[in-house]
């Protein structure tokens, strides 16, 4: 809470207003779902908490908070008017801008109407964007949870396997070594359609001479790994191989170029100058890593145009890729913590191109 306060003090934010999400668990350490009935936390620099939730909730609250109910076919607007009621004067008030729905925002503006809205982002993201210890050891351990998951996955892969196949095997792969929540559902793709960055697992079997793109991660305790490997289901043909070879030599130069004091864009920089050297710049088209925390994307983002130099305990990925539509896409993710001395890669699953037989 103090550094929360310093962190509003220096934002020039008298209160914010957060509904259930990675923020409310942050400061809280409770999961609320997200649904028809609203939930807010209103957290004001001069007082303790304040939070505004349905009746049933009522026993899962932080310590100390203050509690407005109301119960199911009651109009939740009385309790958000003695919430608001409760506080001093709020002239800047935090919003989540990225997550708050109209429904909670409507609410708070009929009682705060003369409050100047503004985005709670950076005053979280000042909180957040440094890992302490113990939040480093759980996405280290999910890391590994991961890793040991895509190992015993790719080993039993078959012919004729589909992309759903694959995803529904790496997520009981992870339940079953005690992962938690995914980040996403993973992102497996196979063949021509490897070049989708986001693509969705389809019915689409694997074949020999397949390449295979694999994203997916777990969480510990909500704290992300967000992992790629891409992988060849048979020997590749020479262009294949190349640009597998620039992407991995991409990942190696983005890696060692983090570390503290650097700033972000200078990760992008050197990842995407490979890329671009070896003839491949226009098929690299989003950037090179983003942070990783109990969001799966959060500051900082590694990026051109982000100045901000990094931290000891900065966590983020470092991702390049190449997609040649209707060909091939590659891309090699890896998570790294930025240390006193350097960059640490939590993620160790071997980098080097790996050709699958399906025997």
């Amino acid at each position: 809470m103090d550094r929360l306060i310093a962190a509003m003090n220096t934002h020039n934010v008298d209160a914010l207003a957060l509904i259930p999400g990675p923020n409310l668990r942050y400061l809280t350490g409770l999961d609320y779902h997200l649904m028809e009935r609203p939930i807010i936390g209103l957290y004001h620099k001069q007082v303790d908490p304040v939070f505004v939730i349905p009746t049933l909730e009522q026993d899962r609250v932080p310590e100390g908070a203050a509690v407005f109910t109301y119960a199911d076919g009651t109009d939740p607007a009385h309790a958000v008017r003695e919430a608001v009621a409760s506080l001093p004067e709020v002239q800047r008030l935090g919003v989540e801008y990225r997550r708050m729905r109209v429904l909670e925002l409507k609410l708070l503006q009929q009682r705060l109407p003369v409050s100047f809205v503004v985005d709670a982002e950076p005053v979280m993201a000042e909180l957040r964007r440094v890992k302490t210890a113990e939040e480093i050891d759980h996405t280290r351990s999910a890391v590994s949870i991961s890793e040991a998951a895509l190992e015993a996955v790719i080993t039993e892969l078959k012919p004729g396997m589909t992309e759903r196949d694959v995803a529904f095997q790496l997520m009981a792969a992870q339940v079953e070594r005690s992962g938690g929540g995914m980040p996403f559902s993973p992102i497996v793709l196979f063949g021509e359609r490897t070049p989708l960055p986001h693509g969705m697992p389809s019915n689409r079997t694997l074949q020999h001479s397949d390449p295979i793109l694999i994203d997916f991660g777990t969480s510990v305790n909500g704290y992300m790994s967000d992992i790629t490997r891409c992988f060849f289901f048979g020997e590749p043909d020479a262009k294949a191989r190349e640009v597998y070879e620039v992407v991995l030599a991409a990942n190696t130069a983005g890696r060692e170029a983090a570390g503290p004091g650097v700033p972000a864009q200078d990760v992008d920089r050197a990842a995407r100058q490979v890329i671009e050297e070896a003839g491949y710049g226009e098929y690299f088209i989003h950037r090179t890593g983003h942070g990783l925390g109990i969001d799966a994307h959060e500051e900082p983002y590694i990026v051109e145009g982000n100045s901000q130099h990094l931290e000891p305990g900065m966590c983020f990925t470092v991702e390049p890729g190449i997609y040649i539509p209707g060909e091939i896409g590659i891309r090699i993710e890896d998570d790294l913590i930025i240390t006193g001395e350097g960059a640490e890669s939590l993620s160790t699953f071997p980098r080097e191109i790996r050709v699958l037989n399906g025997a």
